[in-house]
């Protein structure tokens, strides 16, 4: 695999320290990734253009969101990284996360979500994302540090000969935004017919997400779904 990987977004949420902002974007560019955004910050900052080390036009064109909502808006299919597992979300390695990527057309968004260096993602950030994935390491603690996170991902990818021809590519997902939006559509209705109620409704909504954000919604599926849970909800006996 050779050149840029236009359609890889990376996408640090909530990055505390800005030599580890530069540090991803010289990794980035050691491995052909250019695509950079960042949550949570206020902006680039002298250390951050330090330590990038020739790969500033990364730090330039980086762009900024106070809400990672709106960072992964045009997204279409959303991997994030996590070492501490939660049980209502599934989880890849990162051989296979790297496996299910290579599905995907060269056309279709991709985000790699990394969460803040102390605490990574929270339950909340992971729901913006279709599949989780953990790096593997030899002992518990210390997790990686967030630019080596990025790097061994970024290598993986950059390294992986996908095993597909073009034709067996997946079919293109919704936007995350309209992904978000049809999942929403969906925990409502359930919540009107009284299967999410109070004191299920944190874990049971951390599963919809899980099980739908797997499905990485098309068109065709939005469709359907909308039949299902607007049409056939009346119908349901509770």
């Amino acid at each position: 695999m050779t050149g840029m990987k236009s359609n890889i977004t990376v996408v640090l949420v909530r990055p505390e320290h800005p030599a580890n902002i530069g540090l991803v974007s010289r990794n980035m560019k050691n491995t052909g990734f250019e695509q950079l955004r960042l949550v949570g910050v206020s902006g680039v900052e002298n250390e951050s253009l330090r330590t990038a080390v020739h790969a500033r036009e990364i730090l330039d064109g980086a762009q900024i969101y106070d809400r990672l909502e709106e960072a992964t808006a045009d997204l279409e299919v959303v991997f994030a990284a996590t070492s501490k597992k939660r049980k209502s979300f599934s989880y890849f390695s990162l051989e296979d996360a790297v496996e299910k990527m290579a599905l995907f057309s060269d056309s279709t968004k991709v985000g790699l979500l990394f969460g803040n260096e102390r605490t990574g993602l929270t339950s909340e950030e992971l729901k913006y994302s279709n599949f989780r994935f953990a790096i593997p390491q030899a002992t518990r603690q210390p997790s990686f540090n967030l630019a080596s996170a990025v790097l061994i991902t970024l290598f993986c990818i950059y390294t992986h000969t996908p095993h597909r021809s073009d034709e067996h590519d997946l079919a293109k997902p919704l936007s995350q935004k309209k992904q978000v939006e049809c999942i929403e559509m969906i925990l409502g209705k359930l919540e009107e017919k009284g299967f999410i109620h109070k004191t299920n409704k944190k874990h049971t909504t951390e599963m919809i997400y899980d099980l739908f954000g797997k499905l990485s919604i098309t068109e065709g599926d939005r469709r359907l779904l909308l039949a299902l849970f607007s049409k056939g909800a009346n119908t349901w006996k509770t």
